[in-house]
């Protein structure tokens, strides 16, 4: 049983990434046709950050599509052939199931295709964003609204009202569910869309989150939610092919939304919540460096705390180059998350 769904795990994750693969010349076309390109901020609201990204105008945006099409490109074909031809290998392929890879693959559709019309905005300069695209407010909204969503489904339709702390027990929380839950999900939307900022930066922070969260899966027998970030790790891998430095394109919001969403939906499926901070340290601290620079400007009369933020901005305002950046990132989001699974196997030990 246990040697069957690894072998079915790794299956799709190759899939997946040879799907990919195969899919992203003919997005990148797409892209390039319809003119997704990226658009620099003006050099006025932004002068450091205009300074070191002002040579990216121009570059492919929306690449995150490769990543959510590729999954529900599998799903769906596996889904059907499953359907039509009983007892076959495609019904060991099929991972849809209600109770676990519903919920996440809805929200990893339904943010990527909001995501979606925001890059297309972005490209188009329209919009109420400095340089178009949605404003942050509008977007956040958004995020409330799916984590809302989420949020209602989880407690009310599956009954869900429980939180695991790690090596002191599981607890019903009752209503309290809720607004964690909507927290949970806000938060991992808004620290995806702000570490996408550099070249394979959010591509590889949130591959380590989701082979986490995929071995968490796995452990606790959810073996199609297991599938399903198998697909997602494998279409991954072959958007980074080609969105390491120099990218030849950025993820975008169809992208970073999607999986930021979608990091959140299992981290609570697998109720694993409270481990987020080491399977996303990275994304945390993208965001925790936001909300501290815009407080010490609020409060300390625009004085800053960070040459320029989110924090990878202003490690390349002191000098770093982007790919070292990049690099040191990935190297803290290994150590972090190898030290998230050592605390989850321990609590499960206990």
């Amino acid at each position: 049983m246990i040697i069957a769904q690894t072998v079915r795990v790794i299956v799709i994750t190759a899939i997946a990434f040879l799907v990919a693969l195969l899919l992203t010349p003919f997005w990148e076309r797409f892209l390039r046709r319809k003119k997704f390109a990226k658009q620099i901020r003006d050099g006025e609201a932004a002068p450091v950050f205009y300074e070191l990204h002002k040579k990216k105008e121009g570059t492919p945006s929306g690449g995150g599509i490769i990543i959510w099409s590729t999954v529900l490109i599998l799903a769906a074909v596996f889904g059907i052939l499953d359907h039509f031809f009983d007892e076959s290998v495609w019904g060991y392929l099929n991972f849809i199931s209600r109770p676990e890879t519903f919920l996440p693959l809805a929200a990893l559709v339904g943010a990527a295709g909001v995501g979606l019309v925001d890059d297309w905005l972005g490209a188009q300069r329209r919009g109420g964003a400095p340089g178009g695209g949605i404003k942050v407010r509008h977007k956040s909204l958004i995020y409330l609204a799916i984590a809302a969503v989420g949020a209602w489904w989880f407690y009310f339709k599956l009954g869900w009202d429980v939180i695991n702390v790690p090596f002191v027990g599981t607890f019903t929380i009752g209503w309290w569910y809720i607004p964690i839950f909507i927290f949970i999900i806000f938060a991992s939307a808004f620290s995806a869309n702000e570490t996408d900022g550099l070249d394979g930066l959010l591509g590889g922070a949130s591959l380590f989150a989701f082979v986490a969260l995929t071995t968490v899966a796995f452990v606790l027998r959810r073996f199609n939610l297991a599938a399903f970030g198998g697909a997602i790790i494998g279409a991954l891998l072959a958007f980074l092919w080609n969105n390491i430095y120099p990218a030849k394109f950025f993820m975008g919001d169809t992208g970073s939304m999607s999986l930021g969403i979608t990091i959140g939906v299992i981290a609570m499926l697998t109720n694993t919540a409270l481990l987020l901070p080491f399977f996303a340290l990275i994304l945390v601290l993208e965001s925790l460096s936001v909300i501290i620079q815009i407080a010490s400007k609020k409060l300390r009369h625009g004085r800053k705390v960070f040459r320029s933020t989110p924090i990878h901005h202003h490690f390349e305002a002191l000098g770093w180059p982007e790919s070292r950046v990049t690099m040191r990132f990935w190297i803290i989001s290994a150590i972090s998350t190898a030290l998230g699974l050592v605390i989850f196997f321990l609590s499960l030990a206990r």
